[in-house]
């Protein structure tokens, strides 16, 4: 790929180097690797626990530098993220590329040496599937990029979990599903009110090939397949009373958000105004705004309440005795 798309003879400063990280989407993929790895169930030792999510938090920026290398060329375009530090000039494309390189076989290794391997090929394939599979040929190929493209943010409460017991059950992939059935609904309203940039750069998400419409008709369909996910922890014998409670009535909520969106305009005008914000919309755009930010929020809750049970120790419900 391009080198950056403007040139600055300022030196890059650490800050930039971070922000190829995506710290943003690092905090949520370090979040639900811990939650992964408590919900094993399995004493860890707390200085191996903590290289556990050290070495999946530097994956993901990994995975994320490379990324920003790579995409560098349809960032340009796109007012969401034109500002990243390679498009903007700020780092150069060879440094992005050396960093991710360098982060990812600094994380696999030490996840394998310290932890085990099973976490660490996880790992790997993780890294992989988001900077090879995704980034480079689905994101730019088919209105699926989404849908697939969605496993290597779905697998780290997996890598989690083998870091702790060297396996990865079926409760453990049950975390995977939820977010991999998450993702789409929680992208698709976003990409109907910023369709305008993926036009533009020449990325074929689900509005630009399929048209707002049909984009809503199947965040409804992908929302009323989620809740079904989000809710099983609770008869598997991962989560409790309080878990049931909280993914019981926000999947609700995640529903009723999903077909006023079905419902709504969303997507079918573009926004004229030149704004960068994610959350300042128009008003026919603003039932696509609701189901994403609540889409995070809801997801943040149903691991946080899985955390907080298996933390206190909270036993599951009695049929799961």
């Amino acid at each position: 790929m391009s080198e950056a798309l403007s040139s600055t003879k300022a030196p890059a400063r650490w800050q930039d180097f971070f922000q190829l990280l995506k710290p943003r989407v690092m905090s949520l993929v370090v979040f639900t690797a811990l939650t992964g790895l408590v919900c094993a169930g399995q004493p860890i030792n707390p200085v191996l626990g903590a290289v556990a999510i050290l070495c999946i938090a530097v994956g993901a920026g990994a995975s994320a530098s490379l990324n920003m290398w790579y995409d560098a060329d349809i960032d340009a375009k796109m007012r969401r993220t034109r500002g990243r530090p390679v498009p903007s000039g700020k780092v150069q494309g060879a440094d992005a590329v050396a960093l991710g390189v360098v982060l990812s076989l600094f994380s696999v290794m030490l996840m394998g040496m310290a932890l085990n391997w099973l976490a660490a090929g996880l790992l790997a394939f993780t890294i992989f599937f988001y900077a090879v599979v995704y980034t480079m040929w689905l994101k730019r190929s088919t209105a699926q990029n989404i849908v697939i493209g969605g496993l290597a943010g779905a697998l780290p409460p997996v890598i989690g979990w083998a870091a702790v017991t060297g396996t990865a059950p079926p409760n453990a992939w049950l975390l995977c599903a939820i977010i991999f059935m998450w993702t789409p609904p929680h992208f698709w309203a976003l990409s109907l009110y910023t369709s305008e940039d993926y036009e533009k750069a020449g990325v074929p998400m689900m509005p630009v090939v399929k048209g707002p419409a049909s984009t809503r008709k199947q965040i409804l369909i992908y929302s009323v397949l989620l809740i079904p996910f989000c809710v099983a922890p609770a008869f598997t014998g991962l989560g409790g009373m309080a878990y049931l409670a909280v993914s019981g009535l926000g999947g609700a909520v995640f529903l009723l958000l999903a077909w006023r969106l079905f419902r709504s305009q969303a997507g079918d005008a573009a926004d004229p105004r030149n704004t960068d914000g994610l959350y300042d919309v128009r008003a026919g755009a603003r039932d696509a705004r609701n189901l994403f930010a609540f889409s995070i929020l809801y997801l943040t809750l149903l691991f946080a309440t899985l955390l907080v049970e298996h933390l206190m120790g909270l036993k599951p419900l009695e049929w799961m005795s």
